[in-house]
């Protein structure tokens, strides 16, 4: 009898512990049929013991004898059906069995952005096509050291991304395949995230509403297009059937903690800061099922506000103050997801995003802007983006978007917008106070509409997509300069010694300088207008993805892209965008790949190309007869129909050949100058519009009669993959890019050239004079009495211009590199890292939207070594977690030196102006005579930066309070290259000859800084 139950006992408690299994039932996410011999792993994820099953007839796979209370995740490989799928943590009871149906998406689903982005803690290998990209998964996002939640501050960390030059202030801050940031395309959820003016991005989403990042750098899909450069893909968050989320606070307290620098940083907005800077940031986010497995949420809150001290310090008033001033950024993001059925989902997103950018006056070492003069960015920006995913049967499925965008960038909101503008001097003629409104205007709104249909097609060894895409952007752009005036005065020693009296302090203001103060000039904005067009953009693509057999696929697709903004001044618009992509992917084992392809990729027109065109236009009968007697030199097009080629804003989109030219030209911003002016006396814009017809124009524009090509690339690859180990991939790609159809300015009455032989010696340099350059144009400048004028056929011609500017696709630029990553995931809890290194050639002719050849639009002499070449770049990320909950996260980064380029020195030519056109077009002053290329490279920079985070967890659950620290250029390194600064402000520029090994250094890298964080996270 004893035996008997000692028997019964151990066959209760053999059976009780078998009782503790997982049953996972493996289904396909289209179809919810079985998947049968598919094999599924269990980790546990507390001693990372790994056990796998293959499913049986009915796709079910048991794992028994599993330990009670811990954690375990089922999860399956891609292969050639379905991509990589995972479970949320399973935790087997005593004497339970759980059940859970894991669903593996087909290679359809996946591109239905199911599973853009894997989340998987195991190394993917691309066994598909030939796409060069990357991506950051909110894992790493949130364990690195990123300043400010500021998502573009990572993306440097992936291959043929560079920090960029900023073209502006505002600008992007990544650069790829070496090119400037706003040929780069922006997207949310796949769908336009760009701010279509410029280039940049609408709203950078917070950290907090990001799943993951994806670059596509060269020969991605056909389904991917609007740029001849790269993406960058953000994946915002879902809600799931589990309460998450996060409230945090995060702050750089500033000097207190910072290492000094003589040098100014940069704001998150890319404006300079100094002593005094201090930012705080706040935030919340939440995801919840609002109706289990049926319906989720996902919200987040983030606010940052900057303080910045500026010094107002103006002796002659005895003025000497801190004038504060204060950035704001907020983001709301909201998303719902919903699941009509097992067919159909939809997913409704909301994003607003509220920034403020104050110029409170004075400046960084000492200013004499006073705070009446003060202004401020302010941008708003909402998008709002229904997506509809729709699986038919288990070949078909579509997707049909559709967005709705706003975008306002008011560059200069003054705090007296009714007040003329006052520049102060003192007896001696120096400029001792700025006063009244800011001057220049420039506020942009741009209403955008955007469609989407995709298909996808699945048979067999063939995956097919095809679809199409519409955006429309509505603009207008108010701009223009101060229509109240602007005065330049000249105080006495009595009037100064007044002033000085009065200690009137930052309070001083345009009412308080002396009536009778001497007026040295005076000018006006004659108009300031809102005008603009509608930009729309079709495209069409289809794409096969033929796995010839189990080791070899290939891609072949094609995409067509129409832009109507490439009709610019001409009658046609550029409608052969046609853009073959074919790439192939061969596995040469498991464990390797070889792929390669080919493909051209179309860019949209920058909005900015067209707007400028007409902003700077002129309706004066004196600039048509310079531009009719352009045509008669030849110089342009003598088929051109000069009402095409101006603009006229009551007749907007009538560019027929028969109207008056006096009806379709565009009366665009010009100031007019008037002598004889007493203080706040001077006529207004209003009053002076008759005067536009005798107005001299320095620089005017028009639109090219000829159309513009839309942007394009050549992309070629070639690259290999392999992964030792689940965790560990090493990826190498040589890619090759040749751009064409980028933007130059080519001015058509140029001053002839004035060149000077290499390594011509300085002393036998002789400058041209400014007037012997203006008589060298086509059309001659002439200067009596300091009044400018033109003459033709013995008419004096007083209403032209001196330069006549068009823009034109034809510029070009090369870029090739070969990348070679190493990357760990963190998939045993303990290590990750990524480790980079970048060999690259990166040449062009032009940089921007807006470049002009120095000397006679000879753009051959402009092809030099691209001022966002980085001939060697390194980097690495560690993730080091060595104890529960601390988490160890260091990176490099070390760049070869950007190019230099050398420029004349005045001490030694008496000028900067060598050619006598009166311009450096964008330099400080034109090159050193005999300089064709760029001339020696910076100093090499390196950066090292720390995140430590440590995770205190309550009472063993997943709720807890993480504590941060980041330490940025932990090495407090002065770097002279290599960082994102603005191209007025880099070091790239220097004064002297190619071989002078003088720097004049007017930037650095930011020193060491600190950013302390705290989070609960639930």
């Amino acid at each position: 009898m004893k035996n008997l139950l000692l028997f019964g006992a151990f066959a209760l408690i053999s059976n009780f512990m078998r009782a503790q299994s997982i049953e996972i039932s493996l289904q396909g996410l289209r179809d919810e049929k079985p998947i049968a011999g598919m094999q599924v792993f269990l980790k546990n994820e507390i001693d990372k013991t790994e056990t796998s099953q293959a499913t049986n007839a009915s796709g079910v796979a048991l794992f028994e004898n599993l330990r009670p209370g811990e954690n375990y995740i089922a999860y399956t490989l891609d292969n050639e059906d379905y991509q990589f799928a995972s479970s949320t943590p399973l935790k087997p009871q005593a004497g339970q069995t759980i059940s859970f149906r894991l669903y593996a998406p087909s290679r359809v689903t996946a591109v239905l952005g199911e599973v853009l982005i894997s989340s998987s803690p195991l190394a993917k290998m691309n066994t598909q096509n030939a796409t060069v990209s990357g991506q950051i998964k909110k894992e790493e996002l949130m364990k690195m050291p990123i300043e400010g939640r500021d998502i573009t501050r990572s993306l440097y960390r992936l291959p043929n991304v560079t920090i960029a030059v900023l073209g502006y202030a505002e600008g992007p801050n990544v650069s790829i395949n070496g090119l400037n940031g706003i040929f780069t395309n922006y997207l949310i959820d796949g769908m336009d995230n760009n701010e279509r003016f410029l280039g940049n991005m609408k709203l950078n989403t917070p950290v907090g509403f990001v799943e993951n990042v994806t670059v596509l750098t060269n020969n991605y899909s056909a389904e991917w297009g609007n740029t001849s450069n790269g993406i960058v893909n953000v994946l915002s968050r879902s809600g799931t059937n589990e309460v998450t989320g996060e409230v945090f606070f995060l702050t750089r307290p500033g000097a207190v903690v910072d290492a000094p620098s003589d040098f100014a940083t940069l704001d998150l907005s890319g404006n300079q800061v100094k002593d005094g800077f201090q930012r705080y940031q706040g935030g919340w986010s939440i995801g919840a099922p609002l109706q289990k497995d049926k319906t989720f949420l996902y919200w987040n809150v983030e606010h940052t506000t900057d303080i910045k001290d500026n010094l107002l310090n103006v002796p002659d008033l005895n003025v000497n103050e801190t004038v504060r001033g204060y950035n704001r950024f907020t983001y709301h993001s909201l998303k719902v997801d919903h699941l009509w059925n097992k067919k159909i989902r939809s997913s409704l997103r909301t994003q607003l995003g509220e920034i403020y950018i104050d110029r409170q006056g004075g400046g960084l070492e000492g200013g004499n802007n006073f705070p009446s003069s003060a202004s401020a960015q302010q941008n708003d920006t909402y998008l709002i983006a229904l997506r509809n995913q729709m699986s038919i049967n288990n070949r078909w499925a579509t997707e049909l978007n559709f967005q709705t965008s706003y975008f306002r960038w008011n560059f200069r909101q003054p705090v007296n917008p009714t007040s003329p503008s006052v520049t102060v001097r003192n007896p001696a003629g120096q400029n001792i106070a700025v006063l009244g409104q800011s001057g220049a205007i420039f506020d942009d709104k741009e209403y955008t509409q955007q469609f989407q249909n995709k298909w996808f097609y699945n048979e067999g060894a063939h995956h097919v997509k095809a679809g199409v895409e519409f955006i429309s952007s509505d603009f207008a752009l108010l701009g223009g300069g101060n229509p109240f005036g602007q005065y330049t005065v000249r105080l006495d020693s009595t009037q100064l010694a007044d002033l000085q009296n009065q200690n009137l302090g930052s309070t001083l203001d345009v009412e308080d300088i002396p009536s009778d103060v001497e007026v040295l000039l005076y000018e006006v904005e004659l108009q300031t207008k809102s005008f603009g067009k509608t930009q729309n953009v079709t495209s069409l693509y289809i794409e096969d993805t033929y796995a010839v057999s189990d080791r070899l696929n290939v891609n072949a697709g094609l995409r067509w892209d129409y832009d109507n903004l490439s009709k610019s001044g001409g009658d046609q618009g550029d409608w052969n965008n046609i853009a073959p992509r074919l790439s192939a992917n061969y596995k040469l084992n498991e464990r390797s790949v070889i792929r390669g392809g080919y493909g051209i990729f179309y860019d949209k027109i920058k909005y900015s190309v067209y707007s400028d065109a007409l902003q700077f236009s002129t309706t004066s009968g004196d600039f048509f007869k310079q531009l009719e007697e352009l045509q008669r030199l030849g110089l342009l097009d003598a088929d051109a129909d000069l009402n095409q080629i101006t603009f006229n804003l009551q007749r907007l989109g009538l560019l027929d050949a028969d109207v008056d030219l006096n009806q379709i030209t565009f009366n665009g911003n010009q100031r007019a100058n008037l002598p004889g002016v007493t203080y706040l006396n001077g006529p207004s814009g209003a009053e002076l519009s008759d005067a536009r017809e005798n107005i001299f124009t320095n620089n005017a524009r028009i639109l090219n009669p000829n159309g513009w090509d839309n942007p394009y690339s050549h992309q070629f690859t070639l690259g290999y993959q392999y992964k030792p180990d689940n965790e560990t991939i090493f990826i190498f790609d040589a890619v090759h890019t040749r751009t064409e159809g980028l933007y130059i300015i080519r001015n058509l009455n140029v001053a002839s050239p004035y060149l000077f032989e290499p390594g011509v010696d300085a002393a036998d340099v002789v400058a041209r004079t400014r007037a012997e350059g203006d008589l060298s144009r086509p059309i001659p400048v002439y200067n009596a009495g300091g009044r400018f004028f033109n003459v033709i056929n013995g008419d004096t011609l007083r209403g032209g211009a001196r330069n006549i500017f068009m823009t034109e696709t034809a510029g070009r630029a090369n870029y090739t590199a070969l990348n070679f990553m190493l990357q760990r995931e963190l998939a045993d809890g303990k290590l990750g890292y990524r480790l980079l290194y970048t060999l690259s050639w990166t040449k062009s002719n032009t940089s921007s939207i807006n470049t002009r050849a120095q000397d006679n639009n000879d753009f051959d002499a402009e092809f030099v070594w691209d001022e966002n070449d980085r001939r060697h770049v390194m980097s690495a990320v560690v993730l080091y977690q060595p104890l529960k909950g601390l988490s160890i996260a260091p990176t490099a980064l070390l760049q070869s030196g950007q190019p230099v380029t050398r420029v004349a020195d005045a001490t030694v030519f008496g000028t900067t102006d060598l050619n006598g056109d009166g311009e450096s077009f964008g330099l400080t002053a034109d090159r050193w005579p005999g300089e064709e290329e760029a001339a020696g490279r910076l100093p090499w920079s390196a950066t090292f930066d720390l995140s430590i985070k440590y995770l205190l967890r309550l009472n063993n659950s997943k709720n807890g309070f993480e504590f941060s620290v980041d330490v940025f250029n932990i090495f407090d390194a002065q770097n002279w290259s290599g960082f994102s600064s603005t191209r007025g402000t880099s070091n790239q520029v220097q004064v002297g000859p190619p071989d002078s090994n003088n720097y004049r250094i007017i930037n650095a890298s930011p020193p060491r800084q600190f950013q302390f964080g705290t989070r609960f996270i639930f």
